[in-house]
């Protein structure tokens, strides 16, 4: 994508109301005027609330919003020029139960308080298979900590993968640290009792990784 377009799209997303875009500072001084009020200031109802970590371009978030919308979807990336496609969508058809943050992930327990959010969805992260990366993987104990800490007692976190290696990583910690995988399952399209929602949404990534012949892994758990 050229640097034009990227100014284009960050200089759209500043006009889209569903776009939330906090700065480091004003995550981490505990001034974030929306943690442990997203549903009561921005959603204006008190419906489940569901994060995407990752999002991308946002399709994940806007099916979900569409498939579900008595529930509350926050698609969460750096990268604003990603997810302004989501965003624009959303704004187009008018979905007022789906919005974008642009932040960090490892500061998502500043963007969010404790126990406010009921599902997490962590679709196609980069498995971080170098071990030097290893602290950026998304479903490492220190991200695990974060999730438990803003999310509901029975709150639950799905994974979605194409990575055979992230689904054995995550699976392999899970089980070591006593955590409770609800669902997991190594091929969702090839075996039965997939979930709808692991199959009926698919992002662009994935259907490029379909057409390749690769399995799409997923794993519901909870933490413990």
């Amino acid at each position: 994508m050229g640097s034009k377009n990227k100014l284009k799209r960050f200089r759209e997303n500043e006009t889209f109301q569903n776009v939330v875009q906090p700065n480091r500072d004003e995550l981490t001084n505990g001034k974030f005027p929306l943690k442990g009020k997203w549903n009561e200031t921005f959603f204006k109802n008190n419906a489940p609330l569901v994060l995407e970590l990752g999002c991308g371009k946002g399709e994940y978030s806007v099916g979900l919003a569409k498939k579900f919308p008595d529930k509350n979807f926050i698609g969460i990336d750096i990268k604003g020029a990603r997810f302004w496609r989501g965003a624009k969508t959303a704004q187009e058809e008018n979905m007022n139960n789906v919005a974008f943050l642009r932040a960090q992930i490892e500061l998502i327990d500043f963007a969010f308080a404790e126990n406010e959010v009921d599902e997490i969805w962590i679709t196609f992260p980069d498995p971080q298979i170098k071990y030097k990366r290893t602290k950026h993987r998304l479903t490492n104990s220190d991200f695990l900590k974060k999730y438990k800490r803003i999310l509901k007692l029975d709150g639950v976190v799905n994974l979605k993968t194409d990575s055979e290696f992230m689904h054995g990583y995550t699976l392999g910690l899970l089980h070591g640290q006593g955590h409770e995988v609800v669902y997991a399952n190594n091929d969702v399209y090839h075996q039965e009792g997939s979930p709808e929602e692991v199959t009926a949404i698919q992002t662009f990534y994935e259907s490029q990784y379909l057409e390749l012949g690769k399995p799409i892994t997923y794993i519901k758990f909870k933490i413990k």
